[in-house]
């Protein structure tokens, strides 16, 4: 599984406070962009996968949601998340 336990707790020690600190926004807009880019090569190979396709517009409108929230609660931390990412808006 690309996802394992270890790999959450990494990724929220590098984007959220600590490894503990599951609810920030950075840590799960830095989630939900690694599961985005999991789906993404998914349907790459697998164009039929129309749940998948849900999944990842699912996945997207939640990433959008939790960067506008960060954009009107605190604009530096919205764009070192965007940096750090390299989303682009």
């Amino acid at each position: 599984m690309y996802l394992t336990k270890k790999n959450k707790e990494d990724l929220f020690k590098k984007h959220g406070k600590d490894a503990k600190n599951t609810g920030s926004a950075e840590g799960q807009i830095a989630l939900f962009t690694l599961r985005i880019n999991h789906l993404t090569e998914h349907l790459k190979r697998n164009k039929k996968d129309y749940n998948t396709e849900r999944a990842l517009v699912k996945l997207v409108g939640k990433r959008r949601a939790l960067l506008d929230y960060l954009t009107k609660k605190d604009i530096l931390r919205y764009r070192a998340i965007i940096k750090e990412l390299g989303l682009r808006k």
